[in-house]
C-alpha cells in the first residue's frame, strides 16, 4: 500500500492529480507540465519531495566510512557543505546516486532516492565499520523544493537564513518560525532551495512559501515537470542514466570518482573500467518524434545504443533524449536514427546540458 506524504490533502485540495510513485501517492501535475515547467524555468515552482530517504551516519568513524561508501571524497568539508556521489558495488556498478552533508565532524546526512531507500539503508549499514551507526530518519522529515530564478526573493520574505553557496546548507534554520534546514540545492537546472523539516510542519510551511511567491508567480508542480525539468538540464536519473549496469564512467559522472583516495568499495573495478566502451550522450531530435526510454539507436542499419530518457522540452520546444552509446558516436554533430515505435527518426549526438541557466 502507498504511503502518503504529510502535504497529501495539501496536493488534493489544490486538483493534483494523484498517481503512485516508489511507493508513495504524489502529484503528477496541478496546472499541466507544460506550465509548470515554464513556471520554473521563468519564475518558480514548489514541489513536494518529502518521499526522499534521509539517512544519518553517526560516530568517530563516519567519515571514514563516508569515504569507503561513496566514490567521491567527502575530506576536508565545511559543516553545511553538500556533496554528490555516486555509490558503488564492488564491480562499479551503481547502488544510487546521493548527496551527503557535513553536519559536524562525527555526524553525516545522506540524502537518497526514495525508491532505493531501504536498499541503501541495507547496503550502508551492512558496511559499516569502526565506531558509526546508521540511523534512518525517513519518517523524521518532510522536504520541500522551491525552484527557479525567485526562489531567493520568495524565501527572503520568510527567513534571513540563505545559504549563500550552491551545495551548502544552513543547518538550523528557520522559516516563518519553523525549523528548517536550507540548503541550496535541486535537481531542475535551476538556482533554488531544498527545506528540510518536521513533518508537523510541512503544510504551515508550504502554506507560507505558496502566499510570499504568489507575487513572484510561484506556483506547486509535480512529479511530471521535475522530470522534464531535470531531462532539459541533463541530470542522471537512477533507472535510467545510473544503474548496477551502468558505472560512473559510462554515465560521465568521472569527476565524482575520487580515485586517488586510499580505497573505496568499487575502487578497484573503476580503476579497471577505462577506456570505456560505451556512455551517456545527448541527442537533439532532428526528425518527427520523440525518443522515449528503451528506444534503440542505430547508425543505419547497426544498433550503436539506446535511449535512457527522453521528451519534448517545453522550455527549448525541442524533443531531446539521453542515450548510452557506443564511445565512437559520441561526438557532437554525430548523426544517427533512434527506432520510435518502429520508424527511424534522426537525431544528432548535442553538447549537454541541453538547458543551462545564464
Amino acid at each position: 500500500m502507498e504511503q502518503k506524504t504529510p502535504l497529501y490533502e495539501r496536493h488534493v485540495a489544490a486538483g493534483g492529480k494523484i498517481v503512485p510513485f516508489a511507493g508513495w501517492l504524489l502529484p503528477v501535475q496541478y496546472s499541466g507540465v507544460i506550465a509548470e515547467h515554464k513556471a520554473v524555468r521563468s519564475a518558480c515552482g514548489l514541489f513536494d519531495v518529502s518521499h526522499m530517504g534521509e539517512l544519518v551516519l553517526r560516530g568517530t568513524d563516519a567519515l571514514a566510512n563516508v569515504n569507503r561508501l561513496m566514490t567521491n571524497d567527502f575530506s576536508g568539508m565545511y559543516e553545511g557543505q553538500a556533496r554528490y556521489s555516486p555509490m558503488c558495488y564492488e564491480d562499479g556498478g551503481v547502488v544510487d546516486d546521493l548527496i551527503v552533508y557535513k553536519v559536524s565532524d562525527t555526524v553525516y546526512f545522506i540524502v537518497v532516492n526514495a525508491a532505493n531507500k531501504e536498499k541503501d539503508a541495507a547496503w550502508i549499514r551492512e558496511h559499516l565499520t569502526g565506531d558509526c551507526a546508521m540511523e534512518d530518519w525517513s519518517d523524521r522529515v518532510a522536504q520541500l523544493a522551491l525552484q527557479g530564478p525567485r526562489a531567493e526573493e520568495i524565501l527572503r520574505k520568510l527567513t534571513s537564513d540563505i545559504p549563500e553557496k550552491n551545495y551548502s546548507a544552513v543547518l538550523r534554520g528557520t522559516v516563518k518560525g519553523m525549523a528548517c534546514m536550507v540548503s541550496r540545492t535541486g535537481y531542475t537546472g535551476e538556482d533554488g532551495f531544498e527545506l528540510y523539516c518536521a513533518p508537523a510542519d510541512a503544510p504551515a510551511l508550504w502554506d507560507a512559501l505558496l502566499e510570499a511567491g504568489e507575487p513572484f508567480g510561484l506556483i506547486p508542480c509535480g512529479l511530471g515537470a521535475r522530470d522534464t525539468l531535470r531531462l532539459e538540464a541533463a541530470m542522471p536519473l537512477y533507472g535510467h542514466e545510473l544503474s548496477p549496469a551502468i558505472n560512473p564512467y559510462e554515465a560521465v559522472l568521472g569527476i565524482f570518482v575520487k580515485l586517488e583516495k586510499p580505497d573505496f568499495i568499487g575502487k578497484a573495478a573503476l580503476e579497471q573500467a577505462r577506456p570505456i566502451s560505451r556512455r551517456r550522450v545527448g541527442l537533439k531530435i532532428t526528425g518527427r518524434g520523440i525518443a522515449r526510454e528503451e528506444c534503440p539507436v542505430y547508425d543505419e542499419e547497426k544498433q550503436i545504443g539506446v535511449v535512457t530518457s527522453g521528451t519534448h522540452c517545453p522550455w527549448l520546444g525541442q524533443a531531446v533524449a539521453m542515450a548510452m552509446v557506443d564511445v565512437a558516436y559520441k561526438e557532437p554533430g554525430t548523426v544517427v536514427q533512434v527506432d520510435v515505435r518502429g520508424r527511424k527518426v534522426e537525431a544528432e549526438v548535442v553538447k549537454t546540458p541541453f538547458y543551462k541557466r545564464t
